[in-house]
């Protein structure tokens, strides 16, 4: 669900400008999973530009209190989110910390890096949502380490419904800042993509893992 329509049209046309999303439905990209995608989002780029950070920044911050009150702890995802997530933890004053994927091998050993009490209000930050396997990961691990998260923010989703369903069953909302939705209905009116290569993206959306196109494709990690 996106925080609000201004907000995911706005920051949608951001991440076009600097292409940290690019749309290519005539020479698909080839995910880490093996998926054939006409988009390739990498919401990374994001802190190299400050006026677009900071626009990020502030609109979670401003939604987040909105919808789960504001929280004692902000917690990004690694490594994706642990840029945006610690900007948006020193705007609102709040502790950080990050989650790794699995506990480190060595040393502490630890999964949840920072200072974390059991019983304190955490809400996460998270850069892109696909399927959610990863993000609830961090969601699990937080809550194996007695947090009480109250949410899930993302600055962009691919709304598969297979992420839909994942978030469902951990009983965890999710508000992002745009989604796959109103980036179409944005790069069709500034006409970053015709509205033929629209439908293609909207096919590609219902079934992705078994989308394909005969085309060279450029592969991306």
């Amino acid at each position: 669900m996106i925080f609000n329509k201004d907000t995911a049209q706005k920051t949608a046309e951001l991440l076009l400008q600097i292409n940290a999303i690019k749309l290519n439905p005539k020479n698909p990209f080839t995910w880490a999973s093996g998926w054939k995608s006409p988009i390739y989002c990498d919401n990374r780029i994001t802190l190299s530009f400050p006026p677009i950070r900071n626009y990020i920044r502030e609109e979670f911050s401003k939604n987040l209190e909105k919808q789960f009150g504001k929280p004692d702890v902000i917690a990004g995802v690694a490594t994706g989110a642990i840029g945006i997530g610690m900007l948006v933890a020193e705007y609102m004053g709040l502790p950080f910390v990050y989650v790794r994927p699995e506990p480190k091998k060595h040393g502490r050993q630890n999964q949840i890096e920072g200072f974390l009490q059991k019983g304190q209000n955490v809400v996460v930050i998270e850069d892109l949502i696909s399927t959610g396997n990863s993000s609830l990961l961090a969601v699990e691990a937080l809550r194996e380490a007695g947090a009480n998260v109250k949410g899930m923010a993302a600055i962009f989703t691919y709304g598969f419904d297979v992420s839909v369903e994942n978030f469902k069953k951990a009983n965890i909302d999710l508000f992002t800042l745009s989604n796959y939705e109103n980036l179409l209905e944005l790069a069709v009116a500034k006409k970053y993509i015709t509205e033929e290569e629209q439908e293609t993206l909207k096919i590609w959306s219902k079934s992705p893992s078994t989308w394909n196109v005969e085309s060279d494709n450029a592969t991306v990690k």
